[in-house]
């Protein structure tokens, strides 16, 4: 075969069992069946790496977006509980 070593350089935590499959019954195939489909197969790895690359941007980046709401809304009841506190001191003074 013409690139198994691409192939068998992602790494397999990184890719779904169906896909690590499909990559060992390829490489199985003859040489001549096997370079035909090595080509569509390295695509299907690279997209499928890329998802997985994009899905775990966009999980870190919704945990960031928790994380920021939760310090957001701290610092909204913070700056509610002094406006009340001025608030109270005003009328007392106004009193």
């Amino acid at each position: 075969m013409t690139n198994p070593a691409r192939v068998t350089n992602v790494p397999v935590e990184e890719l779904p069992a169906d896909v690590v499959r499909l990559a060992a019954a390829i490489q199985a195939l003859p040489e001549h069946y096997s370079r035909e489909i090595l080509p569509a197969l390295e695509r299907v790895l690279e997209s499928t790496k890329r998802r997985r690359r994009i899905l775990n941007m966009v999980q870190d980046a919704l945990s960031q977006l928790r994380l920021d709401m939760k310090y957001l809304m701290f610092d909204i009841e913070a700056t509610r509980r002094e406006r009340d506190e001025y608030h109270a001191r005003l009328k007392e003074i106004e009193s």
